[in-house]
């Protein structure tokens, strides 16, 4: 497990970064262990801290997973359990980023105008869809529903 950082108190960054990128990486935090300075110190302190941070962060991620296919907020638990790693680790970090950065980019698609009208006229068309074929239901079968099937 490595945090991309080999004395204490260094901070690891981002094997891509261009001089155009820095005022970027100034709003964000820097890459590498968030622990505290007592325990980044000690080489076997900060070992057994990164290895509870990533048991933690699987037995989160591990509930995510399971609550995907049951109730459950899945997709939210997996994410904190990211956060948790990334508390640690440099490429749960990146990881987090490039999520972060692909959801906003989705949510400002999901606000353009072009997007919106497009999304309500679907839905208009389904709707009228689906009451058609009530209205046919009704129709053809009367009030009567399926599931009340009288004995012959």
């Amino acid at each position: 497990m490595n945090t991309g950082s080999h004395e204490p108190g260094e901070v690891a960054m981002a094997a891509n970064d261009a001089k155009s990128d820095r005022a970027s990486d100034q709003q964000e935090q820097a890459l590498g262990s968030r622990a505290p300075a007592f325990i980044q110190s000690r080489r076997i302190l900060h070992l057994s801290w990164q290895v509870g941070i990533f048991v933690v962060g699987l037995a989160v991620v591990v509930a995510g997973i399971i609550m995907l296919p049951l109730p459950g907020p899945g997709w939210v638990v997996i994410f904190g359990g990211m956060a948790i790693w990334a508390t640690e680790f440099v490429w749960a970090q990146l990881v987090l980023r490039w999520t972060k950065r692909k959801v906003t980019e989705a949510a400002q698609r999901a606000l353009d105008p072009k997007v919106r009208r497009r999304n309500i006229i679907l839905t208009a068309i389904g709707l009228v869809i689906i009451a058609a074929i009530t209205v046919f239901y009704v129709w053809k079968f009367g009030l009567v529903m399926p599931w009340k099937i009288e004995d012959q």
